[in-house]
């Protein structure tokens, strides 16, 4: 399923988008996780600046 997605996003309007890969400390048990999301290009920074 991996390779679908980064297939799809290599052609066309999907080089407007990057997938961004965040480590969050959980309050609860003090783990880290692992949080993943694609965003537009334009809104890297927002998703790296936010606290949860």
């Amino acid at each position: 399923m991996a390779k679908k997605v980064v297939a799809t996003l290599k052609t066309g309007v999907g080089k407007q988008f990057t997938k961004c890969i965040k480590m969050v400390k959980s309050p609860k048990t003090g783990a880290y996780m692992f949080k993943e999301s694609i965003v537009p290009n334009d809104h890297i920074k927002e998703f790296f600046e936010e606290k949860k």
